[in-house]
């Protein structure tokens, strides 16, 4: 069986371009994880919020981000993507927010593939609206678990750079020692 994290290529294209694996799809109130033993997808929560996910969310392979977890992405597409689905993804922006006193990045991107979003090029460029209600969920998902977090403003492009890189690199350090 192939482990969508640890045998996923995460792309040639690295640092702006990547593999985006799906968790959860756009419109959804349903939490799904990776699970990392087994590599398959678990049922993590119902959000408690009337909210939805914004963005399909999932993770780029091979990362190890600061919160232990592989790195974050929100994919911007027209449709919702089936969980598990490898998405051709190209970085827009940063988000970071603090969950649980750690930072945890969120790296905005683009569907390489859908001719509505691919044209994007930084965060910038999308509507004000979309990018206050992206924000916003993060703000308010955890709000009735009695858990606040905090969320920065969305940063350039320029700055998903050294965080892919960084998680990048500690994925194969984490590798090269053996997972726990």
């Amino acid at each position: 069986m192939i482990h969508p994290w640890h045998d996923v290529t995460p792309g040639e294209k690295l640092p702006t371009e990547f593999v985006a694996v799906i968790e959860i799809p756009m419109g959804s109130s349903i939490k799904y994880e990776l699970d990392k033993e087994t590599g398959l997808l678990r049922l993590d929560r119902i959000l408690y919020s009337a909210v939805y996910y914004p963005a399909n969310y999932g993770f780029i392979p091979q990362t190890l981000a600061e919160d232990d977890d592989p790195l974050d992405v929100l994919v911007l597409c027209q449709e919702p993507v089936a969980p598990l689905t490898l998405v051709k993804a190209r970085a827009i922006g940063l988000m970071t927010m603090i969950d649980s006193g750690k930072r945890d990045h969120k790296i905005l991107a683009v569907a390489v593939d859908d001719p509505e979003f691919n044209g994007f090029q930084e965060a910038s460029e999308l509507p004000p609206h979309r990018l206050a209600m992206l924000r916003r969920f993060f703000q308010d998902y955890k709000m009735l678990e009695g858990k606040a977090v905090e969320v920065e403003e969305f940063a350039p492009a320029v700055f998903t750079l050294a965080v892919i890189e960084s998680a990048l690199e500690a994925y194969s350090d984490q590798r090269r020692r053996g997972f726990r």
